[in-house]
């Protein structure tokens, strides 16, 4: 089924639809949102994930809650609008690109303060579509140049889930291995379960498997045997926010991939766009990290493993230094051995 387009946010009759992620691979269902605090639960409660997926969805919620409020006198859309765009700034911490997108809605309701309710409203739906389209262009120029850093048989070993579910469509992390495989390379899978919230396991392998790209799943801990065995040639993640620096937060457990990556000699990528690059981060020493609900621990869903009442730590990122990082692939190319003055030349560049 190679060619799948996986649509995890779509508009469908004035409303934005995003794919349940946390009943997939069970179950493929798209929860519908009309409003501002609607997408905020949505990202909070993890029905999209994904620092590029949860941008697009923050911009839909600031044009929803636009068209929501847009019969409504000025000062009041102004003053409820606002109150939307907090509402979506507190849904989650660490993924710098629903601030970025946040940023850049604010930015074109700026512009236009002047205009009626209905004018903006239409506006800021006409940027989050854009938002949209540009992800999915962003992704597939990543794509070309990640793939070109890849043998013609590369076993990449990827934690958590970098896809078309993260993103708008085509992946990050995902979308390299996607790219070099449209140009004819026998690339294969190797993807980490993720736990707690098994996103490897549920949400890559399914990608992967849906465009019959050959995966193998393995719990979080196997990853070291087999790179000790000569089992995995390279190491490809996502990113949900790089401090100015090249410290890469990213899903819990990728620290130590990076460090197993360095003691057997295998390259270590961070694929992600420049909207995840936060210069106002001077090192991910800052990173706000997201600790989550005790219960994703003792158990998944319905069921619990845990005794009753024990102790939990669930931090839901960790913090890649730098020197762990052997390149970041982005849009505008890769930057090898990432530090902050090749950062900031990339971003200077156009």
């Amino acid at each position: 089924m190679r060619g799948m387009q996986v649509e995890t946010l779509r508009w469908r009759n004035q409303k934005l639809e995003m794919i349940d992620q946390r009943v997939l691979p069970a179950s493929l269902v798209y929860q519908s949102y009309d409003s501002a605090a609607g997408v905020a639960e949505g990202i909070r409660s993890m029905v999209v994930r994904g620092a590029p997926a949860i941008g697009c969805a923050a911009a839909y919620g600031v044009a929803l809650e636009a068209s929501r409020l847009a019969n409504d006198h000025p000062d009041i859309f102004s003053a409820k609008l606002e109150a939307g765009f907090a509402a979506l700034a507190h849904s989650r911490p660490t993924a710098v690109n629903l601030f970025w997108a946040l940023a850049r809605m604010r930015g074109v309701w700026e512009s236009m303060r002047a205009a009626a309710p209905r004018q903006i409203a239409a506006r800021l739906l006409h940027e989050a579509h854009a938002m949209l389209e540009e992800d999915v262009r962003i992704n597939r120029k990543m794509g070309e140049h990640g793939a070109a850093l890849l043998s013609q048989e590369a076993r990449v070993l990827t934690h958590c889930n970098a896809g078309a579910l993260a993103t708008a469509g085509h992946g990050t992390a995902l979308g390299v291995i996607r790219s070099a495989v449209e140009a004819g390379k026998r690339i294969s899978v190797i993807a980490d379960e993720t736990r707690p919230f098994l996103q490897g396991a549920r949400l890559t392998a399914w990608e992967m498997m849906q465009e019959g790209i050959p995966v193998t799943l393995i719990t979080d801990g196997m990853a070291g045997f087999l790179m000790s065995r000569g089992e995995i040639d390279v190491v490809i993640v996502g990113a949900d926010r790089i401090a100015a620096n090249g410290d890469v937060a990213n899903k819990i457990g990728t620290y130590m991939v990076a460090v197993l990556a360095q003691r057997h000699g295998l390259p270590f990528y961070v694929a992600a766009p420049i909207s995840t690059i936060d210069l106002a981060m001077a090192s991910g020493a800052g990173i706000p990290i997201e600790e989550r609900d005790a219960a994703e621990v003792r158990g998944f869903q319905e069921r619990s493993w845990a005794p009753p009442g024990v102790a939990v730590r669930n931090p839901a990122f960790d913090i890649t230094p730098a020197e762990l990082v052997t390149a970041l692939i982005t849009e505008r190319g890769v930057v090898h051995a990432p530090n902050r003055e090749r950062i900031s030349a990339l971003l200077s560049s156009s």
